[in-house]
Protein backbone atom coordinates (compact mmCIF):
# COMPACT_ATOMS: atom_id res chain seq x y z
CA UNK A 1 0.00 0.00 0.00
CA UNK A 2 1.37 3.32 -0.74
CA UNK A 3 1.95 5.60 1.87
CA UNK A 4 0.59 9.10 1.56
CA UNK A 5 3.32 11.92 1.37
CA UNK A 6 4.88 13.68 4.42
CA UNK A 7 2.66 16.70 5.88
CA UNK A 8 5.41 17.81 8.33
CA UNK A 9 8.78 19.24 6.89
CA UNK A 10 11.98 19.76 9.70
CA UNK A 11 14.35 21.94 8.57
CA UNK A 12 17.11 20.48 10.68
CA UNK A 13 16.91 17.11 12.98
CA UNK A 14 19.40 17.58 15.92
CA UNK A 15 17.61 16.96 19.69
CA UNK A 16 15.05 19.35 19.27
CA UNK A 17 13.96 18.64 15.76
CA UNK A 18 13.87 14.81 16.51
CA UNK A 19 11.73 15.88 20.05
CA UNK A 20 9.45 18.10 17.42
CA UNK A 21 9.29 15.24 15.32
CA UNK A 22 8.35 12.43 17.31
CA UNK A 23 5.57 14.31 18.95
CA UNK A 24 3.95 15.25 15.89
CA UNK A 25 4.04 12.01 14.46
CA UNK A 26 2.51 10.18 17.57
CA UNK A 27 -0.38 13.30 16.90
CA UNK A 28 -0.59 10.78 13.35
CA UNK A 29 1.35 13.26 11.67
CA UNK A 30 3.97 11.81 8.74
CA UNK A 31 7.04 13.81 9.18
CA UNK A 32 10.49 14.46 6.75
CA UNK A 33 12.98 15.94 8.35
CA UNK A 34 16.63 17.45 6.42
CA UNK A 35 19.64 16.53 7.91
CA UNK A 36 22.82 16.12 6.61
CA UNK A 37 23.05 12.38 7.16
CA UNK A 38 19.71 10.80 6.88
CA UNK A 39 20.41 7.45 8.66
CA UNK A 40 20.57 9.55 11.94
CA UNK A 41 16.88 10.97 11.83
CA UNK A 42 15.30 8.48 14.47
CA UNK A 43 12.20 6.58 13.07
CA UNK A 44 9.15 7.05 12.67
CA UNK A 45 10.61 10.39 10.75
CA UNK A 46 11.74 10.14 7.25
CA UNK A 47 15.16 11.71 6.67
CA UNK A 48 16.31 13.81 3.73
CA UNK A 49 20.03 14.18 3.43
CA UNK A 50 21.39 17.77 2.78
CA UNK A 51 23.83 19.90 4.32
CA UNK A 52 22.42 23.34 4.09
CA UNK A 53 25.42 24.95 4.62
CA UNK A 54 26.50 24.32 0.89
CA UNK A 55 23.30 22.69 -1.02
CA UNK A 56 19.59 22.93 -1.44
CA UNK A 57 17.55 19.46 -0.51
CA UNK A 58 16.01 16.96 -2.63
CA UNK A 59 12.64 17.23 -0.98
CA UNK A 60 10.02 14.16 -1.12
CA UNK A 61 6.47 15.17 -2.84
CA UNK A 62 4.94 17.08 -0.14
CA UNK A 63 1.42 17.69 1.18
CA UNK A 64 2.42 20.15 3.42
CA UNK A 65 0.64 21.33 6.62
CA UNK A 66 3.47 22.18 9.15
CA UNK A 67 6.80 23.55 8.62
CA UNK A 68 9.28 23.84 11.79
CA UNK A 69 12.77 25.08 10.97
CA UNK A 70 14.95 24.07 14.08
CA UNK A 71 18.61 24.46 12.96
CA UNK A 72 21.60 24.29 14.76
CA UNK A 73 24.69 26.17 13.93
CA UNK A 74 28.55 25.39 15.09
CA UNK A 75 31.14 26.76 15.80
CA UNK A 76 29.38 30.24 17.19
CA UNK A 77 30.72 32.56 15.03
CA UNK A 78 29.01 34.60 12.81
CA UNK A 79 30.00 33.27 9.26
CA UNK A 80 28.69 29.74 10.63
CA UNK A 81 25.74 31.22 11.89
CA UNK A 82 25.14 32.73 8.69
CA UNK A 83 25.78 29.91 6.30
CA UNK A 84 23.04 27.61 8.76
CA UNK A 85 20.72 30.04 9.40
CA UNK A 86 20.30 32.47 6.57
CA UNK A 87 21.95 30.49 3.39
CA UNK A 88 20.54 27.36 4.75
CA UNK A 89 16.70 28.03 5.59
CA UNK A 90 16.95 30.04 2.40
CA UNK A 91 17.68 27.04 0.64
CA UNK A 92 15.65 24.61 2.23
CA UNK A 93 12.34 27.50 1.77
CA UNK A 94 13.71 27.65 -2.30
CA UNK A 95 12.50 24.15 -2.45
CA UNK A 96 9.80 24.07 -0.51
CA UNK A 97 8.39 26.71 -2.87
CA UNK A 98 9.98 24.74 -5.81
CA UNK A 99 7.86 21.43 -4.91
CA UNK A 100 4.76 23.34 -5.18
CA UNK A 101 3.98 23.34 -1.17
CA UNK A 102 2.44 25.96 1.07
CA UNK A 103 2.69 25.44 5.16
CA UNK A 104 -0.51 26.17 6.80
CA UNK A 105 1.52 26.69 9.47
CA UNK A 106 5.42 27.28 10.26
CA UNK A 107 7.39 27.90 12.84
CA UNK A 108 11.16 29.19 13.54
CA UNK A 109 13.17 27.97 16.45
CA UNK A 110 15.26 31.67 17.27
CA UNK A 111 16.84 32.51 20.08
CA UNK A 112 16.73 35.41 22.89
CA UNK A 113 20.21 35.84 21.97
CA UNK A 114 18.61 38.50 19.52
CA UNK A 115 17.78 40.48 22.68
CA UNK A 116 21.50 40.72 23.53
CA UNK A 117 23.28 40.75 27.03
CA UNK A 118 19.95 43.47 28.65
CA UNK A 119 17.60 45.60 28.07
CA UNK A 120 15.61 48.66 29.68
CA UNK A 121 13.03 46.92 30.98
CA UNK A 122 13.88 44.49 34.25
CA UNK A 123 12.49 41.92 32.45
CA UNK A 124 12.12 41.27 28.48
CA UNK A 125 9.14 40.34 26.50
CA UNK A 126 7.63 40.09 22.91
CA UNK A 127 7.51 44.04 23.08
CA UNK A 128 10.81 44.34 24.18
CA UNK A 129 13.74 45.42 21.26
CA UNK A 130 15.76 43.18 20.00
CA UNK A 131 19.34 44.61 20.22
CA UNK A 132 21.75 41.66 19.54
CA UNK A 133 25.63 42.19 21.13
CA UNK A 134 27.34 40.01 18.66
CA UNK A 135 27.33 38.67 15.21
CA UNK A 136 25.61 35.60 15.65
CA UNK A 137 22.96 37.46 16.93
CA UNK A 138 22.56 39.52 14.37
CA UNK A 139 22.87 36.76 12.50
CA UNK A 140 19.47 34.82 13.87
CA UNK A 141 17.50 38.58 13.79
CA UNK A 142 18.72 38.14 10.17
CA UNK A 143 16.99 35.00 9.62
CA UNK A 144 13.67 36.04 11.80
CA UNK A 145 13.43 38.44 8.94
CA UNK A 146 14.25 36.22 6.08
CA UNK A 147 11.29 33.91 7.71
CA UNK A 148 8.72 36.74 8.25
CA UNK A 149 8.88 37.60 4.25
CA UNK A 150 9.33 34.28 3.42
CA UNK A 151 6.49 32.75 5.42
CA UNK A 152 4.17 35.77 6.38
CA UNK A 153 1.67 33.98 8.43
CA UNK A 154 4.72 32.29 10.12
CA UNK A 155 5.24 32.01 13.97
CA UNK A 156 9.09 32.75 15.67
CA UNK A 157 9.82 31.24 18.87
CA UNK A 158 12.54 32.93 20.98
CA UNK A 159 13.95 29.99 23.22
CA UNK A 160 16.15 30.67 26.02
CA UNK A 161 18.65 28.54 27.17
CA UNK A 162 18.33 24.63 26.19
CA UNK A 163 19.49 22.24 28.35
CA UNK A 164 17.66 18.22 29.32
CA UNK A 165 18.54 15.48 26.95
CA UNK A 166 21.99 14.65 26.71
CA UNK A 167 23.37 17.75 27.25
CA UNK A 168 25.55 17.76 30.96
CA UNK A 169 27.22 21.47 30.19
CA UNK A 170 26.72 23.30 33.28
CA UNK A 171 26.70 19.87 35.57
CA UNK A 172 30.35 20.06 34.50
CA UNK A 173 30.79 23.40 34.89
CA UNK A 174 29.92 22.77 38.86
CA UNK A 175 31.42 19.76 39.28
CA UNK A 176 34.95 21.56 37.98
CA UNK A 177 34.47 24.83 40.17
CA UNK A 178 34.11 26.73 36.64
CA UNK A 179 31.40 29.30 38.06
CA UNK A 180 32.94 32.41 37.46
CA UNK A 181 29.85 34.56 37.38
CA UNK A 182 27.38 33.74 40.55
CA UNK A 183 24.71 36.54 39.72
CA UNK A 184 24.55 36.77 36.60
CA UNK A 185 20.52 36.18 35.19
CA UNK A 186 20.22 33.14 33.57
CA UNK A 187 16.81 31.82 31.50
CA UNK A 188 16.56 28.50 30.54
CA UNK A 189 13.54 25.94 29.20
CA UNK A 190 13.34 22.01 29.03
CA UNK A 191 13.77 20.76 25.89
CA UNK A 192 10.72 19.03 26.36
CA UNK A 193 9.25 21.60 26.98
CA UNK A 194 10.41 23.57 23.78
CA UNK A 195 9.55 20.88 21.77
CA UNK A 196 5.93 20.60 23.49
CA UNK A 197 6.10 24.41 22.64
CA UNK A 198 6.36 24.31 19.13
CA UNK A 199 3.81 21.41 18.77
CA UNK A 200 1.02 23.81 20.78
CA UNK A 201 2.47 26.25 18.24
CA UNK A 202 1.44 24.57 14.87
CA UNK A 203 -1.63 22.55 16.30
CA UNK A 204 -3.52 24.99 18.54
CA UNK A 205 -7.37 25.87 17.45
CA UNK A 206 -6.82 29.60 17.06
CA UNK A 207 -3.99 30.92 15.10
CA UNK A 208 -0.82 31.80 16.81
CA UNK A 209 1.28 35.20 16.80
CA UNK A 210 3.77 35.68 15.48
CA UNK A 211 6.54 35.99 18.03
CA UNK A 212 6.67 34.39 21.65
CA UNK A 213 9.42 33.94 23.93
CA UNK A 214 9.83 30.56 24.89
CA UNK A 215 11.41 30.18 28.71
CA UNK A 216 10.06 28.41 32.17
CA UNK A 217 8.92 30.05 34.60
CA UNK A 218 11.56 31.67 36.96
CA UNK A 219 14.61 33.63 35.50
CA UNK A 220 17.62 32.96 38.40
CA UNK A 221 20.88 33.72 38.89
CA UNK A 222 23.41 31.22 38.04
CA UNK A 223 24.63 31.00 41.79
CA UNK A 224 21.34 29.54 42.59
CA UNK A 225 20.74 26.87 39.78
CA UNK A 226 24.63 25.86 40.39
CA UNK A 227 24.17 25.17 43.88
CA UNK A 228 21.32 22.94 43.13
CA UNK A 229 22.97 20.89 40.65
CA UNK A 230 26.07 21.09 43.66
CA UNK A 231 23.52 19.69 45.84
CA UNK A 232 22.64 17.08 44.17
CA UNK A 233 25.34 15.46 42.94
CA UNK A 234 27.64 16.38 45.49
CA UNK A 235 29.97 18.45 44.17
CA UNK A 236 31.86 21.65 46.23
CA UNK A 237 29.43 24.43 47.01
CA UNK A 238 29.65 27.26 44.24
CA UNK A 239 29.82 30.93 44.80
CA UNK A 240 26.85 32.16 46.18
CA UNK A 241 24.45 34.45 44.32
CA UNK A 242 23.98 37.76 45.65
CA UNK A 243 20.53 39.25 44.51
CA UNK A 244 21.86 42.96 44.70
CA UNK A 245 24.91 42.07 42.33
CA UNK A 246 22.23 40.12 39.87
CA UNK A 247 23.17 41.13 36.09
CA UNK A 248 21.99 40.24 32.40
CA UNK A 249 18.81 39.94 30.91
CA UNK A 250 15.17 37.77 33.04
CA UNK A 251 12.93 36.77 30.19
CA UNK A 252 8.77 36.63 30.65
CA UNK A 253 6.88 33.37 28.65
CA UNK A 254 3.42 35.33 29.73
CA UNK A 255 2.52 35.35 26.25
CA UNK A 256 2.88 31.71 25.62
CA UNK A 257 1.73 30.85 28.56
CA UNK A 258 -1.94 32.66 27.93
CA UNK A 259 -1.81 30.94 24.65
CA UNK A 260 -2.72 27.28 26.31
CA UNK A 261 1.24 26.46 26.78
CA UNK A 262 2.14 24.89 29.93
CA UNK A 263 5.67 23.81 30.65
CA UNK A 264 6.58 20.48 32.83
CA UNK A 265 9.38 21.87 34.09
CA UNK A 266 8.41 25.33 35.52
CA UNK A 267 11.75 26.18 36.63
CA UNK A 268 15.28 24.32 36.98
CA UNK A 269 14.39 22.57 40.64
CA UNK A 270 12.03 20.47 38.39
CA UNK A 271 13.89 19.64 35.35
CA UNK A 272 17.86 18.73 36.70
CA UNK A 273 16.95 14.84 37.93
CA UNK A 274 17.50 14.63 41.57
Amino acid sequence: MTQPPPDVLLVGCGELGAEIGRRLAVRGHRVAAIRRRADLVPPPLVGVSADLTREAPRLPPLDLAHLVVALAARPRTEDAYRATYVDGMRRALDAVEAGGAAPRRAVLVSSSGVFGDAGPEPVLDERSPAVPADGPGRVLLAAEELFAERLPGGTVLRLSGLYGGDSTFLLDQVREGRVTDPHRWTNRIHREDAAAAVVHLLTRDADPDRLYVGTDDEPTQLGDVAAHLAALSGAPTPPAADPASGHGKRLSNARLRASGWTPRYPSYREGYPG
